[in-house]
């Protein structure tokens, strides 16, 4: 899914990749608009910061999230380099969320981690209320629906999620007095 960005010379000119075959650019994802239009919204409630390469032919989009811009094709390096670096400072003010599909992957800045049916019932409400704290009441309940696991089996496997979402940039801290928070820590945001 990663690639080198645009291409030398001129973008527009149909040598880049077929349509939802996008090129990941440091971490800004480049759309053709308007054929990839269906991955747009997917990216944007992931909080990937996307550059859409605009058909000549094609209305720009209407939006303006900051984690959004457009340029018309064709277009010179210059110009989209210059476009993606003030994309890419605007989107680093803003986390992005994680997502947890239902095949058990933890989705993060266009990579992924894949995690055990445990690790995914104690994932599910730390992704849910990304940023904030989960108690640890509720984590047990949701890992271990009407069990009594003891409060060391929360622990070693919070451990292990711990371990698990590093390495997607992600860190799990615990908050006193009994509770845990999925964060993405200031220094690996992008």
């Amino acid at each position: 899914m990663s690639g080198n960005g645009a291409d030398e010379g001129r973008a527009g000119g149909g040598s880049m990749a077929p349509a939802a075959q996008w090129l990941l650019h440091r971490d800004v994802v480049l759309l053709r608009w308007p054929s990839e239009a269906h991955e747009v919204e997917r990216l944007a409630s992931a909080r990937l910061p996307r550059l859409l390469l605009v058909e000549a032919d094609a209305d720009p989009p209407e939006g303006g999230a900051c984690e959004e811009d457009w340029i018309r094709l064709p277009a010179t390096d210059r110009d989209i380099g210059a476009r993606l670096t003030g994309l890419r400072r605007r989107a680093s003010r803003h986390p992005a969320i994680p997502e947890l599909d239902d095949h058990g992957r933890l989705h993060h800045r266009g990579s992924w981690v894949s995690t055990s049916p445990i690790e995914q019932r104690l994932l599910a409400p730390l992704v849910e209320r990304f940023g904030a704290v989960v108690t640890r009441g509720e984590l047990l309940e949701r890992a271990w629906p009407g069990s009594h696991p003891t409060s060391n089996a929360l622990r070693v496997h919070m451990t292990r999620v711990k371990r698990r979402v590093a390495a997607l940039g992600l860190d799990i801290r615990g908050v006193r007095p009994g509770g845990y928070a999925l964060e993405e820590p200031a220094s690996e945001k992008r």
